[in-house]
């Protein structure tokens, strides 16, 4: 069979090549692959975590922790690259035809952004090169280049985004994202024991999982899959097993996860003495304005007649005051809170769910500040020191530990 008829991409993160003993379970899993008749395309990332010599952190250690230039890309991408170039070796060592491609070469082309660049395309001509020989192509992930040469990173986690992207660019049947845990969860089990695995999500659910504090997948990765309708799994190096991501949808279950997200402010803005309605959305607008300039992302936004509400990262009480103090406007602020997302597609067709989440959180006795729905996702606000009991509540209240899902 030609290998560019069957294509498998297989990404492994920095703990899957950190050891000669880690990558030797990871040759494996590209063995296992071409035995199943598919080219192979593995994406790695840079060996290891710090103090490893090689690992991201270690690199940017060098420059003082300074990000965002074109040489602290330069510098990072070298992770990568050594990465790519030792498993290539040893590949080829143990009798595997392989060849090591950077980002470049493999054809990832970003925008200008460094440090965080977004992929605008995947160009494989080189790639499928090294396919159509029948080597194994491994691609050093986490970066690209723009159109003009210049080496960017796609930011942290950026090796999924670079796995997903040129597993959508390939047509690839498969596109594993390996890691040290056997597939997403339903909850974090570092809080919550009671968490399983989650078999199969929609990739709609995996990208509101990923945004909204889980940390198996990198949230630019789900989105880019998310809005390409790329398939993929997440799964353990160790058990090749996990997640599968793809459009499916389980309609009995209308909670497939639940996440809480570290500390946040609650902000409530409550509009003074400004009587027109004109003047009010100018006036919404420059703080919407001065909020962002800041660089200050919000989330929970919500707008009507008593004022406007959203969230922000961290402790900003003292920020968001000093921003609009001279805008008439009462600003109500809180600190110390956490968001507990609950995530699943499947809500869109099951009635009282958000009774259910109430009902939860009310018999935990814990208090909820703020509360913000879409389709997929229910997002409450509720103080920082009852975040681990509120996700416990809501975590058992849609039967996600038993797998016996409330319907």
């Amino acid at each position: 069979m030609n290998a560019t008829e069957r294509i498998a991409v297989l990404k492994f993160g920095g703990t899957s090549v950190a050891t000669s003993e880690q990558r030797a379970v990871a040759y494996c899993r590209v063995r296992d692959a071409r035995e199943a008749g598919f080219g192979i395309v593995a994406v790695v990332s840079a060996m290891g975590r710090p103090p490893e010599p090689y690992a991201t952190d270690s690199l940017l250690a060098l420059i003082g922790g300074r990000t965002g230039s074109a040489n602290a890309d330069l510098l990072l991408a070298a992770g990568e690259l050594i990465s790519a170039a030792v498993f290539a070796d040893e590949l080829v060592a143990a009798g595997v035809d392989a060849v090591a491609l950077s980002g470049v070469q493999a054809g990832i082309v970003t925008d200008e952004r460094h440090g965080d660049a977004t992929i605008l395309r995947v160009e494989p001509a080189a790639i499928y090169a090294a396919l159509q020989r029948g080597a194994v192509a491994v691609i050093a992930g986490f970066h690209g280049a723009t159109e003009e040469g210049a080496i960017t990173t796609l930011g942290r986690g950026g090796t999924d985004l670079s796995a997903i992207a040129i597993g959508h660019a390939l047509d690839a049947q498969r596109v594993d994202i390996y890691t040290d845990v056997s597939g997403a969860m339903t909850a974090d089990p570092r809080r919550i024991p009671a968490a399983r695995t989650i078999d199969r999500a929609s990739l709609a659910e995996m990208t509101e999982l990923a945004n909204h504090g889980a940390k198996v997948m990198h949230h630019k990765a789900a989105d880019y899959a998310n809005r390409t309708g790329t398939r993929y799994s997440i799964k353990g190096l160790d058990t090749d097993r996990g997640t599968l991501v793809d459009e499916g949808i389980d309609h009995h279950r209308p909670v497939t996860g639940v996440t809480a997200s570290g500390r946040v402010t609650w902000v409530r803005i409550i509009r003074g003495d400004i009587e027109s309605p004109r003047r009010r959305m100018e006036t919404e607008l420059e703080m919407f304005r001065r909020v962002a300039d800041a660089g200050i992302s919000i989330d929970q936004v919500t707008i009507n007649q008593a004022g406007v509400a959203f969230v922000v990262e961290g402790d900003r009480a003292g920020d968001i005051r000093r921003l609009l103090v001279d805008l008439n406007l009462a600003v109500r602020v809180r600190e110390g809170c956490s968001k507990l997302s609950v995530v699943g597609t499947g809500m869109r067709d099951a009635p009282g769910v958000v009774h259910h989440v109430v009902d939860a959180l009310s018999r935990a006795d814990v208090e909820i500040i703020h509360c913000t729905d879409s389709n997929v996702t229910i997002s409450i606000l509720v103080p920082e020191s009852e975040a681990a009991r509120a996700e416990s509540a809501v975590h058992a209240q849609f039967g996600l530990d038993r797998g016996d899902p409330v319907e």
